[in-house]
C-alpha cells in the first residue's frame, strides 16, 4: 500500500509528499482508514512507529472537510499527550502535514510562561496538542474551552497512567462532548488502561501492530556485566571505541544522569543531561544540540525521553537497568527505527540481575551462558560467566539505587510531573501493573571484577557486534520480535 492510497485529500498528499512519505507503516496502514470513516480507536503501538501521522493525519483532513463557521475558530480537536516534549514534537508534526491547509493549531504545556500560549488561543484554533496539567490550568482560568470537541486523541496512556495523570484524565473526560470521535493509543495495555479505554471507547477498532513488549528486529543488543562503580570507566571506554554517532544513556534518576554528564564532561566528551528538574530552555537547547549533532551523548531519564524521536540514533545505552521491564522495550525502541540498524548496550550490575531476568521474560528472550546469546526457548541464565550465584536464599528486598547511589527519585519513578511542567493535584499516584522491585543479590560477596583494559576491550567488542569479546563479562544479544 502506499499513502495515495489511503484516500487523503490533496493539501495532506502534497505535504505527505514533501515528508518524503511513500509506504505508510503498519500502524498508518491499519489506523488512518477507521479513522476516517469516524470510528474509535484501541492502537497499540509503541513510540517510533510513526503513530502520530496516523492519527494526526486523519484528523486533520476530518477537520478539514467540516464547514468553517463566522467568528473565533473554536477548538475542534484535542490531543492529550504527557510531556512537553512529545506535545512539541506532535505539534511540530501538525505543522507540516497541515501546511496546505488552512487549519490553525497550538500547544500549550508547562513550565513556561503561559502568556504566548494564551495569545495564540484567543487568536482561534482549530487543533490543540496539551499536557494534562497546563490544560486544566487554562480550563479553569477560562482560556479553553472543550465544549465544541469533535475529536479527542489520548496518546502514550500508559505513560500516562505511570506519570500520575489520571486524576486529571477523570477530570478532564467530563468536560468532552460524548458525541466526539475517540483515538486511544498505548505501548502496552495493562489491565489499568484497558479498563480506562473501554470507558472511553464506543464500538472501538482494535489495531495492534506488534505484541506488547517486541523487539525491534534491526536492534542488536548486549549485557556488560559490570559493578556500578565500574560503570562509569566502562561508558568511557565504550564512547571512545565508539567514536562515531549520536548516543542516547539512560539513568534512572535525575541525579545519576547529571553525574553521567559531569563524568563525561571530564573525560572530555561532550554529553548533556535532560530530566524534569532542567528549564524548558535547557531541554530544548540540549534536545537541538542533540539532533544537530553538536552534542554527541545525551543522558536522559526514562521521562524525559518520552519527547525523544531521531530516525537514525545508532546506539542506546542503559547505564541503569529500568525496574519495569516493559520500559526498557520503550529505551531500546529508540534506536533501529525506519530501517536503519542500531545497537542497545545494557550495564548490569550484580543487584540489577533480577531486572534482568525480568527483561528476559517480559521479551521472550533468555541468555545462553554458553553462546552468550539471547535466544528464545532455552533457559534463563543472567548469572556472569566467571561466578554463578549463590543457592542461597534471596535477601530481603531494598529499593534499587541509580548511578550515583541515591534512591530513585518519587518524582521520576511515579509522577514525572516535572517533565510536563507541572505538579500532582489530587489523589496518590497508582503504580504501574508490573512494577518490578530490585533485591540485594544472596550473595556477600561480589564476584571479581575486569580491569580497565579488559573493560575497555569488552566495551568495544559490544559496540562491534563481536560475539567474541575478550573479556569475559561481555554477553552478546540478538534481537527478537516485530518492530515495536
Amino acid at each position: 500500500m502506499t499513502f495515495k492510497e489511503l484516500n487523503l485529500i490533496e493539501p495532506i498528499m502534497h505535504a505527505v509528499a514533501e515528508k518524503g512519505y511513500v509506504t505508510p507503516t503498519p500502524i498508518q496502514e491499519q489506523a488512518i482508514p477507521p479513522a476516517l470513516e469516524g470510528r474509535d480507536l484501541m492502537g497499540c503501538a509503541q513510540t517510533g512507529t510513526g503513530k502520530t501521522a496516523a492519527f494526526t493525519l486523519p484528523i486533520l483532513q476530518l477537520l478539514s472537510a467540516r464547514p468553517r463557521t463566522k467568528g473565533r475558530r473554536s477548538i475542534k480537536a484535542l490531543v492529550l499527550t504527557p510531556t512537553r516534549e512529545l506535545a512539541i514534537q506532535i505539534d511540530e508534526c501538525c505543522r507540516d502535514y497541515a501546511r496546505y491547509t488552512d487549519l490553525r493549531h497550538c500547544v500549550i504545556f508547562g513550565g513556561v510562561n503561559q502568556r504566548p500560549q494564551v495569545d495564540a488561543l484567543q487568536r482561534g484554533i482549530d487543533l490543540l496538542v496539551a499536557t494534562p496539567g497546563r490544560l486544566l490550568d487554562l480550563i479553569g482560568q477560562g482560556y479553553v474551552s472543550l465544549s465544541d470537541i469533535r475529536f479527542f486523541v489520548l496518546d502514550e496512556a500508559d505513560r500516562m497512567l505511570d506519570m500520575g495523570f489520571i486524576h486529571d484524565i477523570k477530570r478532564i473526560l467530563p468536560l468532552l462532548p460524548k458525541e466526539r470521535q475517540t483515538l486511544f493509543f498505548s505501548a502496552t495495555m495493562p489491565s489499568d488502561i484497558v479498563t480506562l479505554a473501554n470507558s472511553m471507547l464506543h464500538d472501538p477498532v482494535h489495531v495492534t501492530v506488534t505484541p506488547p513488549a517486541s523487539v525491534v528486529e534491526t536492534i542488536s543488543q548486549s549485557v556488560l556485566f559490570a559493578e556500578k562503580a565500574e560503570k562509569k570507566d566502562l561508558l568511557i571506554s565504550l564512547l571512545r571505541e565508539r567514536s562515531e554517532g549520536s548516543v542516547l544513556v539512560f539513568s534512572r534518576t535525575k541525579h545519576g544522569a547529571d553525574r553521567i554528564a559531569r563524568i563525561l564532561t571530564k573525560a572530555g566528551i561532550e554529553g548533556r543531561a535532560i530530566h524534569g528538574d532542567k528549564s524548558q530552555g535547557a531541554r530544548e537547547r540540549a534536545m537541538n544540540d542533540f539532533r544537530a549533532g553538536r552534542c554527541r551523548v545525551l543522558i536522559a531519564t526514562d521521562i524525559a525521553a518520552r519527547g525523544i524521536d531521531i530516525s537514525e540514533l545508532p546506539l542506546v545505552i542503559n547505564y541503569d537497568l529500568p525496574e519495569v521491564a516493559e520500559t526498557y522495550v520503550h529505551r531500546i525502541g529508540r534506536t533501529g527505527r525506519a530501517g536503519h540498524d542500531g545497537t542497545a548496550i545494557a550495564f548490569c550490575s550484580e543487584d540489577e540481575r533480577p531486572l534482568l531476568k525480568d527483561i528476559q521474560k517480559l521479551t521472550g528472550l533468555v541468555l545462553d551462558p554458553d553462546s552468550g546469546r539471547l535466544t528464545p526457548g532455552m533457559q534463563t541464565d543472567t548469572k556472569s560467566p566467571r561466578k554463578q550465584e549463590s543457592s542461597k536464599p534471596a535477601a530481603p528486598k531494598q529499593a534499587a539505587q541509580g548511578a550515583d547511589g541515591h534512591r530513585p527519585d518519587k518524582a521520576e519513578m511515579q509522577k514525572g510531573r516535572a517533565d510536563a511542567g507541572e505538579t500532582p493535584r489530587n489523589g496518590k499516584d497508582r503504580p504501574r501493573a508490573h512494577t518490578l522491585r530490585n533485591h540485594k543479590t544472596a550473595e556477600d560477596k561480589r564476584p571479581k571484577t575486569a580491569n580497565r583494559a579488559a573493560a575497555g576491550r569488552t566495551a568495544a567488542d559490544a559496540a562491534t557486534g563481536n560475539p567474541k569479546g575478550s573479556a569475559p563479562e561481555k554477553q552478546s544479544v540478538p534481537a527478537k520480535g516485530k518492530r515495536p
